[in-house]
């Protein structure tokens, strides 16, 4: 992708996936310094107001496994980009997010990712199936994570090697899937 230039790429007309009208997504490629080349595609619906955003990175690595410790309060300021197809788990605390159909990438930071945790803690509340002593536990290992008092790893599993985990302290394993 070297020759190619910063800024809008092409839009695609489809359907909005929530009313059926009109909607039109947009790509845009941007190399970003300390992250590298970047794809970020946009819509939104002008009938229903849907919003649809994915960012991942534009080059390939192969399928990769990404691993840091978290062991500092800096750790939490580490720059995670993550595909929409990627895996995320930190197996200190039981946590495992699996993409869905519907499943978007980001750029955050390590402590955006836990934030992200939280919100569908926060959501998962109402469920009247939850175990209540699990989720609040989960919650508070979240947030003494968040305030650098937990060491933890973050684990990326990403099919298509394009997350990434901007850190020296990154462990970068292959993957094959058979």
């Amino acid at each position: 992708m070297d020759e190619v230039e910063e800024g809008k790429l092409w839009s695609l007309e489809s359907k909005c996936p929530r009313c059926g009208s009109k909607f039109t997504i947009s790509e845009y490629f941007h190399n970003i310094p300390l992250i590298g080349k970047i794809i970020i595609s946009s819509g939104r619906c002008g009938n229903c107001g849907y919003i649809y955003k994915d960012v991942r990175a534009a080059e390939s690595h192969g399928p990769q496994r990404l691993k840091v410790h978290i062991d500092s309060p800096n750790d939490l300021n580490i720059i995670v980009v993550r595909a929409g197809t990627a895996s995320i788990y930190i197996p200190e605390f039981g946590i495992s997010i699996t993409p869905g159909p519907a499943s978007h990438g980001f750029i955050t930071t390590v402590e955006g990712v836990l934030d992200r945790i939280k919100e569908v803690l926060e959501m998962l509340r109402e469920d009247p199936d939850i175990d209540m002593e699990k989720w609040r536990y989960r919650m508070d290992l979240i947030g003494r994570a968040m305030k650098g008092e937990l060491e933890f790893t973050l684990i990326i599993e990403d099919p298509e090697g394009v997350s990434r985990i901007m850190s020296e302290k990154t462990e970068k394993e292959e993957i094959y899937k058979s």
